[in-house]
């Protein structure tokens, strides 16, 4: 989950409930899932679409929610949002300088900590839902089913039973992470602000899926080349 910004915001283990593997790498199957998409995005909830569902429990909801949160990359993705956010002037009462960066700095950073906790840990666990992506995979179909698919998760969400249901982890925890920003974002609190942020929100997690969808192949592709 990318920041909020005003208008803007945007795994495995051997414990009970999870399959057997290692904490920092999810597998597919056959296949180890990058824990990093591209080497910087944060990549610790996708599963494999077409292995058995096992659910995973709520420990390992917030172990996800903080690997998200707390991986090197976040830090460096929040300072460059920060950087652009100054350069555009976003939320003006932050200021310019040193102390203007360091106060987007900190929201930036705010934003995908807590739409991480509420998305993937404290919503999905209260609802018993499972935050992970699962993956179709280059067996799931044609390019254009599997991108409808990686798009329309934020809709759809598998349950801890295994089953099926609207994702209201995704819209209840952006929604209480956009009022929860409304605390430290004093120039964007109108309803439309906050109409527009859950938007981009949601809209960021969708284009994420995406890219966890098409990583692999993309980094095959890329792989063939350089041999």
């Amino acid at each position: 989950m990318l920041p909020v910004v005003g208008l803007a915001q945007s795994g495995n283990s051997n414990e009970v409930g999870a399959p057997a593997v290692t904490p920092e790498v999810s597998q597919t199957g056959t296949e180890p899932i990058d824990k990093r998409i591209f080497g910087v995005l944060p990549n610790y909830r996708t599963a494999d679409g077409s292995a058995p569902f096992v659910p995973i429990t709520a420990k390992r909801k917030f172990y996800i929610a903080s690997k998200d949160s707390f991986d090197y990359p976040v830090y460096l993705t929040s300072a460059l949002f920060a950087g652009l956010y100054q350069m555009e002037n976003q939320n003006p009462s932050f200021g310019q300088g040193m102390k203007g960066y360091a106060k987007r700095l900190a929201s930036s950073y705010g934003d995908q900590a807590i739409g991480n906790l509420m998305t993937e840990a404290i919503f999905p666990s209260l609802l018993h839902e499972d935050p992970r992506y699962f993956r179709l995979g280059a067996s799931g179909g044609t390019i254009w089913h599997r991108m409808r698919y990686a798009f329309t998760r934020v809709f759809v969400v598998r349950t801890d039973k295994g089953k099926w249901d609207f994702n209201y982890s995704e819209w209840l925890g952006n929604g209480a992470t956009v009022a929860i920003s409304n605390l430290y974002y004093p120039d964007t609190r109108t309803a439309s602000d906050n109409v527009q942020k859950l938007g981009i929100q949601v809209g960021t997690d969708a284009f994420s899926q995406v890219m966890k969808e098409f990583w692999p192949d993309i980094k095959r592709k890329l792989s063939k080349k350089k041999s």
